[in-house]
C-alpha cells in the first residue's frame, strides 16, 4: 500500500525546502564559528598559498623602507633644528644685568594729577639692551603722553626680562597695586622662542586684559614680533620661528580684542629697517633693539595709545569699510604691520582696523578715500 505524504506548505502556496545533509564547506564554517579570534586568524594563515606569502613579505619590506626613510628625515630635521637653536643660545647672551628702570614722574611742569601708566610683559617691554632711562619704551610712551595731553605722568615698570605670557598674572597684581589708568604690553617673543603652548599664553595675556580692563584701565598691547627676523636665528629655524610668530600674533589679537584691549600688529614692521642698518638699530648682542630700534616701535604704538586715552584726531572711518569679524581683522593685521584692532561697540564679534603713517608713510587709514590702506593690507605677506 502507497502511503502518500502530503507537505502542508503545498497547501498554502509556499515552497518548500527539502533540509540536506551538511557537506564539508558547511562543516568548515561551524567549525570557524566555535573556534576563538586568535584560533581563526591561525587557520586562515595556514591556508595562503605562497604567492599570498610573498606578497605579504614584499610589502613588509616597502613599509619598512618608507617608514625608516621618513624617521631618518624626520630625526635629520629635529636634529638640525635642535642645532640651530643651541647655536643661536650660544651666540645671544643671558641678561647679565636688569636694564635701567625709568620709573617716575614725567612732565611734572604740566598741572593736573598724574596719569598713572604701567609697562607690563617681558624684555621688549622693560628696554633690555639700552643703557639710559630715558630710551626704556616706558619712559618713551611716558614722555609722548605727558606732552601731547601737557599732563604729568607716573610710570611704574612691571615688565621682567625673560618673562613669558604664563608669568603675566604677577606682573598684573603689581601694576593693579598702582591703580592704573593706561597699560601697555609687549610679550610673545620668549613664547616662540620657548615653544610655549600657544593656547596656554594666549590664556594667560586674554586673562590679563580682562583683570585691567575691569579695574577700569586701558589696555594697549603690541602683539609677538617676527622673531624670524633676528639675524642669530638661521633657515630652517627662522622659518619656523616667523611662522609660529604670526600664528602667535593672529591668536593674542582675538583674545586681547575680545576681551577690551586694543592691539598693534608689530610683526616684520622694523624688519627691512634692522636688516638694512643693524649695527644702528639691534643692541650689542643683535637680539634686542637699540635705544632707536625701541624708538621706532614706539612711534608705530603712539596713536593707538592716545586713542585709547581719548586723544584720537582721525578721521572716522565709515564702518563698511573699516570693520571686520574679529577673526578676519586678526588675519588682516598680521599680514599689514602696524594695523592697529579695536573692540566695536555692538559686541566682541567685531573689530576695527587702522594702519597708521609711519617713517614717513603717505596718511592714510581703512576707509580713505582713496582705498589705499586695505590694498595695502591686503597685499601684504
Amino acid at each position: 500500500m502507497n502511503t502518500t505524504v502530503i507537505n502542508s506548505g503545498a497547501l498554502t502556496g509556499a515552497t518548500h525546502v527539502r533540509s540536506r545533509a551538511p557537506g564539508a564547506e558547511d562543516r568548515q564554517r561551524l567549525r570557524l564559528r566555535t573556534l576563538s579570534a586568535e584560533d581563526r586568524q591561525r587557520l586562515r594563515l595556514r591556508t595562503l598559498s605562497a604567492e599570498d606569502w610573498q606578497r605579504i613579505r614584499t610589502a613588509g619590506r616597502i613599509a619598512g623602507q618608507v617608514t625608516g626613510a621618513l624617521a631618518g628625515v624626520t630625526a635629520l630635521s629635529a636634529g638640525l633644528l635642535l642645532r640651530q637653536a643651541a647655536d643661536a643660545r650660544r651666540i645671544i647672551p643671558m641678561a647679565e644685568a636688569p636694564p635701567p628702570r625709568g620709573d617716575g614722574v614725567y612732565g611734572a611742569k604740566f598741572p593736573g594729577r598724574p596719569l598713572s601708566l604701567v609697562v607690563l610683559g617681558d624684555s621688549s617691554a622693560a628696554g633690555y639692551g639700552v643703557h639710559r632711562p630715558r630710551e626704556t619704551p616706558g619712559a618713551l610712551f611716558a614722555t609722548g603722553i605727558s606732552r601731547r595731553l601737557r599732563r604729568p605722568v607716573r610710570l611704574h615698570r612691571a615688565a621682567v626680562v625673560g618673562c613669558v605670557s604664563s608669568g603675566l598674572p604677577w606682573q598684573v597684581d603689581a601694576a593693579l597695586e598702582h591703580r592704573p589708568d593706561l597699560a601697555i604690553i609687549l610679550i610673545g617673543g620668549n613664547d616662540v622662542t620657548h615653544v610655549s603652548a600657544r593656547a596656554e599664553a594666549v590664556r594667560h595675556l586674554g586673562d590679563a586684559v580682562r583683570r585691567l580692563r575691569e579695574a577700569g584701565c586701558r589696555v594697549v598691547v603690541g602683539t609677538c614680533p617676527d622673531i624670524g627676523a633676528i639675524q642669530p636665528i638661521k633657515p630652517p629655524l627662522r622659518w619656523l620661528a616667523r611662522r609660529w610668530s604670526r600664528q602667535l600674533a593672529a591668536a593674542q589679537t582675538v583674545a586681547v580684542v575680545a576681551a577690551g584691549g586694543r592691539t598693534v600688529s608689530l610683526g616684520n614692521l622694523l624688519g627691512p629697517m634692522f636688516e638694512a642698518d643693524p649695527a644702528r638699530m639691534f643692541s650689542s648682542d643683535r637680539f634686542h633693539p637699540s635705544a632707536e630700534g625701541y624708538a621706532r616701535a614706539a612711534a608705530v604704538m603712539m596713536p593707538t595709545v592716545m586713542a585709547a586715552l581719548g586723544e584720537d584726531d582721525r578721521p572716522a572711518v565709515p564702518i563698511a569699510d573699516g570693520v571686520r569679524s574679529l577673526p578676519e581683522a586678526a588675519d588682516e593685521a598680521v599680514r599689514a604691520p602696524g594695523t592697529e584692532v579695536s573692540p566695536v561697540r555692538s559686541g566682541a564679534r567685531w573689530a576695527q582696523l587702522r594702519r597708521h603713517p609711519w617713517f614717513g608713510e603717505t596718511r592714510h587709514w581703512f576707509g580713505s578715500g582713496t582705498g589705499s590702506a586695505p590694498s595695502a593690507v591686503r597685499s601684504t605677506g
